[in-house]
């Protein structure tokens, strides 16, 4: 991949209203960053917004150096080095920052997740669990939030462990938690979706989340409220087709409720790290692609005229619905209608959400 190109496709993302989706639709139906970029205006235009807020390549290519002083390198989602289960999932980032060594991703993969407030009993049953997973060539993938996460990585340190942050590369969070991601950094696998400098925002951390699961096989749950974030990852690993894995706890304890309702609702329950093997299993090689090189143009559908993307536009409204469901309605082929959504997107009209669904802003 030339400069140029690289230096488009991080314009491309970091460009108002250009998601996971959408970016990768872009690259299907232009083949380059550089080529979607230049046909990102009248895309815009043609979904009812003005003038299009492409990402200065000043900007971009500002990045791209601090990311190189801080030792760390992107990766786009069709390059080698990016995980391949990661690669398989709806919504799988463009582009991601890391630092370490990537061949973590090549081994098996299981994700840790749990309270941030665990009791000490939850932090033992995650420090010793990621022992004994990482002593069998796993790699534990976590959050490096407080709590089980922080216990997962101290467990694994002694094989390998891949880390997932909110924020940007170089920033720390929690900050006492400093010391140990820049162990994991310098020895094991730090990852970011974030450009550096960004902080840990709220909005960030569900985004997080999506890309722990996507990276692991099976995600195993260790203590986690009914709404917490470790139930987010939880789902979204159903989402994607892989187990989903939860400890048992007492139900007097808040922290237990929401294992025990993954576990009433069909998760795997867990007790040891061979329950976890045998959860897990060996995963199916036909589900993985291999990197392609390039990104091959799409047989590209004819622009959409007013007729057709006013019949999609009438059909949505502000409660999300699936993608198909306007395909069927609307009689339009799958491909003009992913073509309006993109320019409706581009334009900051519509939402995505999981599951293949969309909604009007």
């Amino acid at each position: 991949m030339t400069a140029a190109e690289r230096l488009a496709r991080l314009r491309l993302i970091r460009t108002p209203h250009v998601g996971p989706v959408s970016w990768h639709h872009l690259m299907m139906r232009f083949g380059s960053g550089e080529a979607a970029l230049e046909a990102l205006p009248d895309l815009v235009l043609r979904g009812g917004a003005g003038k299009a807020r492409i990402a200065p390549a000043e900007v971009a290519q500002r990045e791209l150096d601090r990311v190189a002083e801080l030792g760390a390198r992107h990766i786009f989602s069709d390059e080698a080095d990016y995980s391949p289960l990661l690669r398989e999932v709806e919504g799988a980032p463009p582009v991601i920052v890391v630092r370490g060594d990537t061949a973590m991703l090549r081994r098996p993969c299981v994700a840790i997740v749990g309270a941030r407030n665990a009791s000490a009993a939850a932090c033992r049953f995650a420090r010793q669990l990621a022992v004994d997973l990482a002593t069998r060539d796993i790699t534990v993938v976590s959050g490096l939030a407080r709590g089980v996460d922080t216990a997962a990585h101290i467990g694994a340190l002694g094989g390998s462990t891949a880390a997932v942050i909110a924020s940007g590369i170089d920033i720390a969070f929690p900050p006492e938690n400093a010391a140990l991601q820049e162990k994991i950094a310098s020895d094991q696998l730090l990852i970011a979706e974030q450009p550096p400098g960004a902080e840990p925002l709220a909005r960030h951390f569900p985004s997080r989340n999506r890309i722990i699961a996507g990276l692991a096989q099976g995600t195993v749950v260790i203590e986690a409220a009914p709404r917490s974030g470790s139930l987010i990852t939880a789902r979204r690993a159903g989402d994607y087709g892989r187990e989903v894995m939860a400890v048992p706890g007492s139900p007097l304890d808040p922290r237990a409720q929401g294992c025990n309702l993954l576990i009433r609702e069909g998760a795997t329950l867990i007790q040891n790290v061979d329950d976890v093997i045998e959860a897990v299993g060996p995963i199916d090689t036909r589900m993985v692609r291999e990197a392609a090189q390039t990104f091959v143009v799409a047989s590209a559908a004819p622009d959409a005229g007013e007729g057709e993307r006013r019949g999609v536009t009438e059909l949505l409204g502000p409660t999300p619905v699936a993608i198909d469901e306007l395909v069927r309605q609307s009689g339009q082929p799958s491909t003009m209608v992913q073509l309006v959504l993109l320019e409706l997107e581009l334009a900051g009209r519509i939402e995505r959400h999981a599951g293949a669904k969309v909604s009007l802003v």
